[in-house]
């Protein structure tokens, strides 16, 4: 069994319940996995609250924390051959763009925000000669960190790497459906040098470990990324308990708006096939939605069939794969699903079969569907699976209005020749990022984090390090 991490030590939990985590590409069964109730969840927050409160981490001197984070994303790297294993098992992800993309970036950000946390300054208000004001930032306590399934350590890193840079104790509460990376994270964080209760990590279902998180007094703030629906139930949680601080990055329904004068019809299609097959299709700001001038639009839906066709859809252990499956049965179901109701509201012209149904793992052919009105379901609603609603539109304004005809505000993009066009398109989306002539360019350095349904969560850059830290002022009379 996987054991929890509370305090230091992996620990069986209280009740003794457990449940299974499965291979996607299979279905076979991958571990049995503690399944964290309340009490363990008690346990966890009464751990880090103790580590918070003596000091043994948030009194260390930032440069401190500092060589402890770096040593954590040096082990990472130096077991990024397992935690790749395991994440690509666990999710079904290309074994290749997990040690590439998903490893890789997660010990980038523990080296970035360990970087910066000796670099950020207070301030001294601008008072009169007698009397003098200062202003810190102090971390706020215990952190409870709920991550999704689709890239579990990726996530988790832009939660904990700020969190923990700050001073903050935190208590991880990994998607039911990925667990296994984040049990890896913690042993390799004690092997850095973490002071224990520090990091405690509780597996289990959200209903039940992540319900007990957002509804405990002692919790200072929730860290939530995930669906719309558990994020506004986390926001309930704060009201019906103590107030907490809730973070939401909770999803988008990503356009891609191609307007007339695009420079390169190649260029985009490549971009757009990536953007929402990337993760076969489970990346909450997968462009999705195709909204493109009616006169370039059967050429650019034909080049990214062309490009589709080219995608190999299989074993995520295989090198030779493109896309994996989606991460369990219930999901392929949801995608299946979503794709019968698009043959009613629009035309498949591409793919929407499943795939492999032999191997029993979940894996699905990605697809495009042309004359999609705005209004449909497939439009709307966020599928989580490689599938391509296309829009058209006439005039740059019917444009404009449908690409922000969403519930959603995670990201966009902007395909254009006309560099001005491109500014004031830009300006109008309303999205947390718009990209310009690419898509899913993406770098720590900048903040991640949309609009509307989205939430107002903003993770990655030093403006993560605001969320994760309160404002403190100290007023001296010196007269």
């Amino acid at each position: 069994m996987e054991r929890l991490f509370v305090n230091g030590s992996f620990v069986d939990p209280v009740a003794g319940e457990t449940f299974e985590t499965r291979a996607p590409r299979d279905g076979s069964l991958l571990a049995e996995v503690a399944s964290g109730q309340s009490e363990d969840v008690d346990l966890a927050v009464r751990a880090a609250r103790q580590s918070f409160e003596d000091g043994r981490w948030r009194s260390q001197p930032p440069a401190a924390r500092k060589r402890v984070l770096l040593k954590l994303a040096e082990l990472m790297r130096a077991n990024s051959e397992e935690l790749a294993r395991v994440e690509s098992m666990d999710t079904g992800k290309p074994i290749g763009e997990a040690s590439r993309v998903d490893v890789a970036k997660a010990a980038d950000t523990f080296t970035w925000y360990a970087e910066a946390i000796d670099k950020v300054y207070g301030e001294i208000a601008p008072t009169g000669g007698d009397t003098l004001a200062l202003v810190s930032r102090e971390p706020l306590g215990v952190i409870g960190a709920v991550v999704p399934w689709n890239y579990p350590l990726m996530i988790t890193s832009w939660k904990l790497a700020p969190a923990l840079a700050a001073g903050n104790s935190v208590v991880l509460k990994p998607a039911e459906q990925s667990p296994l990376s984040a049990l890896v994270l913690a042993r390799l964080a004690a092997e850095a040098g973490l002071p224990d209760g520090v990091l405690n990590v509780v597996t289990g279902f959200g209903e039940t470990a992540g319900r007990a998180l957002g509804l405990h007094p002692d919790v200072d703030k929730i860290a939530f990324t995930g669906s719309a629906p558990v994020g506004r139930a986390f926001l309930g949680y704060a009201a019906a308990s103590n107030g907490k601080q809730v973070s939401v990055e909770a999803g988008g329904k990503s356009p891609q708006l191609v307007l007339p004068d695009v420079s390169d019809v190649d260029k985009a299609a490549e971009a757009i096939a990536w953007g929402f097959c990337y993760n076969a299709g489970q990346t909450c700001n997968a462009g999705s939605r195709l909204v493109v001038h009616s006169s370039i639009a059967a050429d650019l839906v034909e080049a990214v069939r062309k490009v589709l066709a080219g995608f190999t859809v299989g074993d995520p252990l295989d090198p030779a794969t493109t896309l994996g499956p989606l991460i369990d049965d219930t999901q392929l179901g949801t995608v299946l699903g979503y794709l019968d109701v698009g043959r009613e509201e629009a035309t498949v012209v591409h793919g929407g079969r499943r795939l492999h149904e032999e191997t029993g793992g979940w894996y699905v052919e990605p697809a495009v569907l042309e004359g999609v009105p705005n209004t449909a379901t497939v439009a709307q609603e966020e599928i989580f699976g490689p599938v391509l609603a296309t829009t058209t539109f006439e005039e740059l304004d019917e444009g404009v209005r449908i690409a922000n005809e969403t519930r959603f505000g995670l990201a966009a993009s902007v395909w254009t020749a006309d560099l001005r066009t491109a500014h004031r398109v830009a300006a109008r989306l309303r999205a947390g990022t718009v990209w310009v002539n690419t898509f899913d360019a993406s770098d720590v350095i900048t903040p991640f984090g949309g609009f509307g349904e989205t939430g107002g969560g903003r993770d990655k850059s030093l403006h993560a390090l605001d969320g994760y830290t309160g404002l403190k002022t100290t007023w001296f009379d010196l007269s």
